[in-house]
């Protein structure tokens, strides 16, 4: 016993040697042994052999297997990137909305405008129906009723100014005014004064005159009625006009000094219809009545205006109110125009009148009257129509 003993001790610490013949066990297989340790005692672990990985059912049911490791959630840098686009997704998705519903509102206010604008028009049968011509040509009429003024007697509806836009293919726009004296021939009746054109037969007659003078078709017709100017320029706030002589004139009532000055509704009217007091006469007017009608639609069309809709809405109530256009143009027609005509104030536009050779051609029956130059007149509308003359230039006038 001795000697078991010692060789138990010689052997390494944890391994097992075999058990002595006295104690195995029947039929030659071999149990291992383990001594019961007192009660209360703690296991020696250097006589239990480490733990081996199990499989199986006996495996998952074992005290001692190891847990199963679970997959942590991204942590750091990895996790931020998954979370943070998800909050500029919403922001976009409200900027959208957001968007979509503004211009949802900007569009139906437009569409409630076109229509307010449209059904404030005054149309009238004015167009004579020729095949077109190129280029965009507006006959642009200032009508002016005299009752109550005593300028030469007359009373009722006439054309004071008449103008003649057009814009070419090619070329400057042009803005020509036609003295309302011209003697010209009317269709349906003898050659007469171009104004009586629409006393004999409104604006029909007169375009289908304008039209055998130019040999142009009007494709839009606007007539102003210069009392609705009057009220305009106050809508906007009043107009600067320049003009470089005193004046104190009876029959059109405008006193004026020498230079340039805001005007009210009531003075641009008079500057207007003043002629008696110019040494140019008709032509003088003329030139001043193209001057209110340019700085009456730079100031509707300035962004002051245009941005303010508490100044919008009265200016285009008065505008309307003081216009007539023809049958067929509607707001963006109108609009068409007022593009067009603002490119006519510009330094780029030619301007003036048809070449004239008399002042005072007098004429039994009819008077006074301002005789076209019938050696220039033709080419001169025909330069007008291909966008000829030199950008800038004042052409026409007296030979």
């Amino acid at each position: 016993m001795t000697d078991d003993r010692r060789d138990e001790r010689d052997a390494p610490r944890g391994e097992r040697r075999p058990l002595p013949p006295s104690i195995q066990p029947r039929g030659g297989q071999t149990r291992p042994s383990q001594p019961s340790a007192p009660q209360g005692a703690p296991r020696r672990s250097s006589v239990v052999p480490p733990a081996q990985p199990r499989t199986g059912r006996a495996a998952a049911s074992s005290p001692q297997a190891p847990p199963r490791p679970q997959q942590a959630p991204p942590q750091g840098p990895t996790q931020r990137v998954a979370t943070t686009p998800a909050k500029p997704r919403r922001r976009r998705h409200r900027c959208g909305r957001w968007f979509v519903g503004v211009l949802v509102v900007l569009v139906a206010v437009l569409v409630a405008f076109y229509l307010w604008v449209d059904g404030q028009i005054n149309r009238v049968d004015a167009l004579s129906g020729e095949a077109g011509t190129p280029g965009l040509t507006v006959l642009i009429v200032g009508s002016d009723s005299r009752e109550g003024w005593d300028e030469d007697g007359t009373t009722g509806a006439r054309t004071d100014t008449i103008m003649v836009l057009h814009r070419p293919e090619d070329g400057p726009t042009a803005l020509i005014s036609i003295p309302r004296d011209s003697y010209v021939e009317i269709p349906g009746y003898s050659a007469n004064k171009i104004n009586a054109a629409f006393a004999f037969g409104g604006p029909e007659l007169l375009v289908e005159t304008v039209e055998g003078v130019t040999s142009l078709t009007i494709d839009r017709y606007l007539e102003v009625g210069f009392t609705g100017v009057g009220e305009i320029v106050d809508a906007v706030g009043g107009v600067e006009l320049c003009y470089d002589q005193d004046v104190s004139d009876k029959l059109s009532r405008l006193e004026w000094e020498a230079g340039c000055h805001v005007a009210d509704g009531e003075t641009a009217l008079a500057f207007s219809r003043m002629r008696y007091s110019d040494p140019l006469g008709d032509i003088g007017r003329t030139q001043r009545q193209q001057q209110v009608v340019g700085a009456v639609a730079d100031q509707i069309m300035s962004p002051a205006t245009l941005l303010n809709p508490f100044q919008l809405m009265p200016t285009v109530s008065a505008g309307l109110d003081a216009f007539r256009v023809d049958e067929e143009a509607g707001p963006f027609d109108l609009a068409q125009v007022a593009l067009a005509f603002n490119s006519a104030l510009g330094g780029e536009a030619v301007t003036g009148t048809p070449p004239i050779a008399s002042m005072g051609y007098s004429v039994a029956g009819v008077g006074s009257t301002v005789l076209l130059d019938p050696e220039k007149e033709d080419a001169f509308w025909r330069k007008i129509a291909n966008g000829g003359f030199k950008p800038g230039a004042e052409v026409g006038g007296v030979n």
